[in-house]
Formats: structure tokens, C-alpha cells, sequence
């Protein structure tokens, strides 16, 4: 099936610091194509890709699950490990679950961690169910575009694809048991008008990772995509002032400070 036009990955090649950006559950790069190319404009190397099953229609969804989500994100960020000296992750909703696997995986070969709206749980009376209702029904109705931004949608599937999302529901547990293992610099937003994801994922994850530099930012002004609405600059400037602090010099130059890279050098 053709991608959906807007639903593109997108690659920027700037200089040794790269930042690996992983979308949601249904969405596309859609939704942090602007956070992209912001950091894109500021000299970093960027890499957004699409997920499997992805940024078509939902029933291409159906045959995917995580393993193939996660295995995309991890060669991504292998590629940009062997384009880079510094590498971050940063993540929306279930994007900021593939982040932090990530980072419990890749240990030190990340240098740090951003996430919005990290889902930690497929919520709901639904979510017990699934293991049996996935074989009865083929989808139910979509989470896309929750958006306080008047004008503004995501480009998301209208549909959840219940295979799907029975496999999203295995992946959280999984993640969830790695947080401890996420010892990077985290920098957590969230909106506490969230429709999709509730604060309680927000604080399972900054109770559970073993992360020391912790910075916890509320987005008051946004609903659950908020990389495209009213906090969106607030987003892009945090995320490249923390990338900043943790690589000196990145910037526009796109060559950190030698002292800034500590064991981020490490391959994946």
C-alpha cells in the first residue's frame, strides 16, 4: 500500500549529534515532523522513521505487532550510532516506550532521553479482554488527533486494530519492566489533559527508571499530541536546550565538546 502523503519518514544529515524520533500507536511522522525539522534546522542529524503497518490503512496494521515497531527504532538508531559521535531518543506516547527500551537497551550508546506523553498502559475495560475480543473484532474506534489546537489533526488511523493493539498491551508490560535499566538524563512532558494517555503512565515511568538527571515538565496548554499543538515550541525548545547541556556545542556547529561525550560513543 502507498504511504499515506505526509505519513513520510524523515532524515536530516547535520552534524556528529543525532537524535532518533519515534512516533505513536497508529500515528506517523506526521505528528513530529515540526519537533523534526526543528532540531534538523539547528545542525543536529535527525532521523524520523515510519513504522511497520504504519502510515497506510489500519488493516496493514493487523499483521504487525511490536517486534517489528521496536526492531525498526533499534536499527535506526544503529544507523545514526555509526553516523554519530552522540545519540538521543526521544518519543511520543507509545514512541516514548520504544524510547526508553531503547535507552534500557543501548545503555550508555544513548545519551539521553525525551519523551511527551509516554504511555505506560493500554487502559480501559477492554484491555483484559483483548487476548480473546482481537479474534471476534477486527477494530474499534481510533485515538488520533487530541488536540486542543483549533485547525490542527493528526494524520492517525481511524481505527485500532485490536491484533495490534493486544501486541502494544505485551510491549508496555515488557517496557515496564526494563525501566529500571533507564539510567540516562530523562526529560519527561506531559499534558494533564491527556484524552488518550492518563498522568498515571507519566508517574509509573519517573517512579521506576533509575535515571538521576530527572526534569518532569507539564504541558498546561496541550492535549495528548501535543508536539503539534499549543506547547509544541515549548517542546522543541526544551528537548534542544537538554541536548545542549548533555552535548555542549551541538548546535548549529554539530560537533559537541570533546568533554561532553563521555561514553555516548559506545556503538549499539
Amino acid at each position: 500500500m502507498p504511504v499515506l502523503p505526509g505519513a513520510e519518514p524523515y532524515r536530516h544529515e547535520g552534524g556528529q549529534v543525532g537524535v532518533l524520533l519515534c512516533h505513536g500507536f497508529t500515528g506517523c511522522p506526521q505528528s513530529l515532523r515540526p519537533w523534526a525539522e526543528y532540531l534538523a534546522e539547528r545542525g543536529l542529524t535527525v532521523s524520523l522513521p515510519l513504522l511497520p503497518g504504519h502510515g497506510t490503512r489500519w488493516q496493514d496494521m493487523q499483521v504487525t505487532g511490536w517486534q517489528d515497531w521496536y526492531a525498526e527504532v533499534d536499527r535506526e538508531l544503529r544507523t545514526l550510532q555509526e553516523r554519530c559521535r552522540v545519540v538521543f531518543v526521544f518519543g511520543l506516547s507509545m514512541g516514548g516506550a520504544l524510547a526508553l527500551r531503547l535507552a534500557a537497551r543501548h545503555g550508555d550508546a544513548v545519551r539521553g532521553v525525551v519523551v511527551v506523553n509516554p504511555a505506560n498502559k493500554v487502559h480501559g475495560a477492554m484491555a483484559s479482554l483483548l487476548p480473546v475480543v482481537r479474534h471476534l473484532v477486527p477494530s474499534t474506534k481510533g485515538l488520533t488527533s487530541d488536540i486542543a489546537k483549533e485547525g490542527v489533526e493528526e494524520l492517525g488511523y481511524d481505527r485500532v486494530p485490536l491484533h495490534a493493539a493486544h501486541s502494544l498491551r505485551q510491549f508496555f508490560r515488557l517496557v515496564d519492566g526494563e525501566l529500571p535499566q533507564v539510567t540516562q538524563p530523562l526529560l519527561l512532558l506531559h499534558s494533564p489533559d491527556d484524552h488518550v494517555v492518563p498522568a498515571a503512565d507519566s508517574a509509573r515511568i519517573l517512579s521506576r527508571v533509575s535515571s538521576v538527571d530527572v526534569t518532569e515538565v507539564l504541558l498546561e496548554q496541550s492535549y495528548h499530541v501535543a508536539t503539534l499543538d499549543h506547547d509544541a515550541e515549548r517542546i522543541f525548545e526544551e528537548s534542544h536546550a537538554f541536548i545542549d547541556r548533555l552535548a555542549p556545542g551541538a548546535g548549529t556547529t554539530g560537533s559537541p565538546a570533546p568533554e561532553a561525550l563521555g561514553g555516548s560513543t559506545t556503538g549499539g
